[in-house]
């Protein structure tokens, strides 16, 4: 069609130069004109009847023209949560982000340095940024985004906005000069940068903060995409920023709508409806299987940051033993619900940290239903005990998931009594201690371990307490307290290595498998890739 088109210009140019030679006294006579006139007339028409046929088997792209995606969750929950949105809607950018191996990369923070006793970081801002609404990047922005964090700790949907958990040991932070600032910590800090990576340094505008640090509307980031409506339970949508400081978007407008049942989703992309899914949960394993083979749609899979275990309360019997935690551990077949239940998209592991960070290290998955009954009968002796098992109803592979497991705790004597619940409610039930078991998940808000570490094996550790683990161990607490004092980067990975083998010893949490990201597309999209945490939004187009 383009080079209908192309043609036909040419011979209307051709026809111009014609009847302007002759206008003008040129070599050519009037019937000469006339004939080389009618010739180019027919050339055109049948130019044109060529387009005609080529429109009518493909129509043209309009780049401009809005792409709707869904995700099963509000992507951005609004004023009320930490973080307004995502990052994986490319809204808010942080000072420091990551690459394909979870390594530190700058973004807004164009580089910095720690000082040789490693108590100091100074970051060196990256100017000529604009903020959505107009205002300028730089220390004072970022100096009131750390005045917002210090009023205390705001819950989101996503990961807590904590100061204390991203940047431990803060003494001070301070402006240098206006695109510099200088953070100061009680102890030496050399793996912060990994605490900073993405949710741990996001950057907003002062002017959307209310006097307590809450947003007073729409969140104003420096991203790609800035947002332009916002309906909660419904969509929201983004537009390009034209004044962003790196490579524009390629979509002009992406709708994001908010599709909770996951067969409602996978039938909106596969009528059209939507051209493609994001976010945790995307698409089932299941239903993504159905879609391999036709052109029409495309999958995409990485490494997730997220992790899939079950909680133990450990606050009560029986789990207040090491010997049922460790029996519950070997009863599992993880690699069975992997490949049964997940069709290959899941790795089986032990440890409680995430493989997506750089220092995660492997341990072999050891599954013993033997062992495991020994060790149970020690805890139980003759008798049986009956648990309480809460799993996510909304998620169709737990029930079956649950099942499962049922089946295998119930050859130690342990007996399940499933219940399906709503998220939130799940979690208020495990924080009364009102639980045996429970079904649960949780993603890297950044690069650095002690981060899970902290939250899921200190004695004062808030998952800990907030699910009823009930762990404790003297080890971890000193290990802890010596990493964190550690400036050597070797001394901190032994400690961070041996917190991990602990972890898949006496399991504060039983993992089951590390996820994978999996979303799937429209094929009439590119750049539509996975990555560590969503896609690269920005990427995302219409194909020609």
């Amino acid at each position: 069609m383009k080079n209908a088109k192309k043609r036909i210009l040419a011979l209307l140019l051709a026809l111009a130069c014609v009847l302007g030679m002759a206008a003008c006294g040129g070599q050519n006579t009037d019937t000469e004109a006339e004939n080389a006139a009618e010739e180019t007339t027919e050339a055109t028409d049948s130019a044109a009847e060529e387009s005609d046929g080529a429109e009518e088997t493909a129509e043209a792209v309009d780049p401009d023209a809005e792409i709707v995606l869904a995700g099963y969750r509000n992507l951005a929950p609004g004023e009320k949560d930490g973080y307004y949105c995502s990052k994986i809607l490319y809204v808010w950018e942080p000072l420091v982000t990551q690459d394909e191996n979870a390594a530190p990369v700058p973004c807004l923070a164009e580089s910095w340095e720690m000082s040789e006793n490693g108590t100091q970081w100074t970051f060196y801002l990256r100017q000529g940024v604009k903020f959505h609404d107009g205002s300028d990047f730089n220390a004072d922005a970022v100096i009131a985004n750390f005045d917002r964090m210090k009023m205390g700790v705001k819950s989101s949907s996503f990961y807590p906005l904590d100061i204390d958990s991203h940047y431990p040991n803060l003494e001070s932070y301070e402006k240098v000069d206006d695109y510099t600032i200088r953070l100061t910590f009680s102890q030496p800090a050399p793996t912060q940068l990994y605490n900073m990576v993405n949710f741990g340094s996001a950057i907003y505008s002062p002017n959307c903060f209310d006097e307590n640090g809450d947003f007073n509307g729409i969140c104003i980031g420096t991203g790609p995409f800035k947002i332009t409506e916002n309906k909660l339970d419904e969509y929201v949508l983004l537009e390009r920023f034209d004044d962003y400081w790196g490579e524009a978007a390629k979509a002009k407008t992406i709708r994001v709508r908010v599709i909770p049942d996951a067969d409602t989703r996978f039938s909106a992309l596969k009528s059209g409806e939507i051209m493609g899914v994001i976010d945790l949960n995307a698409i089932p394993t299941s239903l993504a299987v159905e879609l391999e083979g036709d052109d029409n749609f495309a999958l995409t899979t990485t490494k997730s940051t997220m992790i899939r275990f079950l909680c133990l309360n450990g606050t009560q019997f029986p789990f207040n033993d090491v010997r049922m935690r460790q029996a519950v551990s070997l009863a599992l077949q993880r690699s069975v619900i992997t490949e049964d239940l997940y069709d290959g998209f899941g790795t089986p592991t032990t440890n409680i940290l995430n493989y997506s960070t750089p220092f995660y290290k492997e341990f072999p998955v050891e599954e013993d239903m033997e062992k495991a009954k020994e060790l149970a009968a020690e805890v139980l002796g003759d008798e049986r005990v009956t648990v309480t098992y809460l799993y996510n109803g909304s998620e169709a592979a737990q029930k079956g998931e649950a099942e499962l497991i049922a089946s295998w705790l119930s050859e130690i004597g342990i007996d399940c009594e499933l219940m399906p619940m709503e998220m939130t409610n799940m979690k208020e039930q495990m924080k009364t201690g009102d639980y045996g078991i429970a079904r649960m998940q949780q993603g890297l808000s950044n690069s650095e371990p002690s981060t899970i570490f902290r939250r899921f094996m200190l004695t004062s550790g808030d998952q800990n307490q907030n699910y009823s683990l009930g762990y404790h161990s003297d080890e971890v607490d000193a290990l802890m307290a010596e990493a964190e004092s550690a400036l050597d980067m070797d001394v901190r990975t032994e400690c961070y290595n041996r917190i991990q083998e602990i972890s898949t010893q006496e399991f504060p949490v039983v993992p089951l498998f590390n996820d994978v990201t999996l979303m799937a597309y429209n094929t009439k999209l590119t750049g539509y890739d996975a990555k560590l945490y969503g896609i690269e939004l920005p990427l995302v187009a219409w194909a020609e």
